[in-house]
């Protein structure tokens, strides 16, 4: 089993006992989207002896949490899993990491990301309505589809060049990723 030298932060206890039926890791737990800040604290201590991963869930509440810790932990990195891939087997249960199959979250902590708010602007907000990101009756999706491209999660039309931008996605794996969606949708 692969072993993790961050500490992985999580929603809760059966997100902490799926990720280690995945992998060998340390989590900490924030227990909700109000982080308290005793929790916060020991975040980003860890950040700074071991490093830190935010693997929450693919709903409102994990970016919040991923949101919160961003600002606190600039150099925290983030793993994702789509929601599709959080669904619960069962009908009883919500969204979340509790419910990704073990390669999925492998697949997830294989792709993780540091942010670099010092990235320069390298995709326009004209460029992401050129292609269908943004002002357009498919944006939600082709959005949809590029977050799990790119393996940066979902995000709105607003937040869309400060992720790229955030991850430092470059041009070319910008229209990489464009490149597949329009294939896609082409044989669809």
């Amino acid at each position: 089993m692969k072993k993790i030298k961050e500490v992985i932060v999580v929603e809760g206890k059966d997100d902490t006992k799926r990720i280690q039926r995945a992998v060998d890791a340390d989590t900490i737990e924030t227990r909700g989207s109000a982080i308290p800040e005793e929790t916060l604290m020991l975040i980003k201590k860890l950040a700074k002896t071991r490093g830190v991963i935010v693997f929450t869930d693919p709903d409102f509440s994990g970016e919040k949490i991923r949101k919160t810790i961003a600002a606190e932990v600039p150099n925290a990195k983030h793993a994702f899993i789509t929601k599709k891939q959080g669904v619960p087997n069962r009908s009883e249960g919500s969204l979340g990491v509790e419910h990704a199959s073990v390669e999925s979250i492998r697949q997830a902590l294989s792709q993780v990301y540091t942010e670099d708010d010092s990235a320069e602007e390298l995709i326009s907000q004209t460029e992401l309505m050129v292609h269908g990101l943004m002002g357009n009756p498919d944006a939600k999706e082709r959005r949809k589809q590029l977050g799990e491209l790119l393996h940066i999660g979902y995000v709105n039309g607003k937040q869309l060049q400060h992720r790229l931008r955030m991850f430092g996605i470059t041009h070319d794996q910008f229209i990489d990723a464009i490149s597949k969606i329009d294939g896609d949708n082409i044989n669809d």
